[in-house]
């Protein structure tokens, strides 16, 4: 696992990245006691508390919060699956879960760039990522189309900002 203080060295900056680029990461199984200590905490409603209430409900059983998939998903995309310079900011983007999560389910993500936009920073950049969680099955828990703010080489830039930065510095100290 990458510490937060020490980028990867194969991390990536937005001329890096292309269009139809995809990735994928390790894996990741949920069982009973992860659903119901996320749900006791974040989401206690009875399909993701009681797998015997749950048994009632529009799922049939025992359901992950999407916000747990989601949350497992954004763990695996930074430890494994989207090697961005600078790590994962998000900008926005939309989320639906088409199937439920079920215990014993073993999740992977699988992404693939869908757009690549300069901006008028010469730090940065943005992409659009399409991110489809999947279950042992291949079948799809999750979809998330989000927007990511991803930084830019900078040898020039920097080189630029920091001669321009001296010679403010530089014409502050004679005024």
């Amino acid at each position: 696992m990458v510490g937060a203080s020490k980028p990867a060295s194969n991390a990536l900056f937005l001329e890096d990245l292309q269009v139809g680029q995809r990735f994928s990461s390790g894996f990741h199984t949920i069982d009973e006691a992860q659903i119901k200590a996320f749900a006791a905490q974040f989401d206690p409603q009875p399909f993701h508390l009681d797998g015997e209430a749950a048994k009632a409900t529009l799922f049939s059983g025992l359901a992950a919060s999407g916000w747990h998939t989601a949350a497992i998903t954004m763990k695996l995309l930074v430890e494994s699956g989207l090697p961005l310079r600078g790590g994962i900011i998000g900008a926005g983007g939309e989320i639906s879960w088409p199937k439920p999560t079920r215990p014993g389910d073993v999740l992977a993500v699988f992404s693939e760039i869908e757009e690549v936009t300069l901006r008028s920073r010469p730090d940065r950049g943005m992409i659009r990522v399409r991110s489809e969680t999947r279950n042992q099955h291949s079948e799809i828990v999750q979809i998330l189309v989000a927007k990511l703010v991803v930084p830019r080489r900078s040898d020039t830039t920097l080189a630029r900002a920091s001669s321009t930065s001296s010679d403010a510095v530089v014409h502050a100290a004679q005024g």
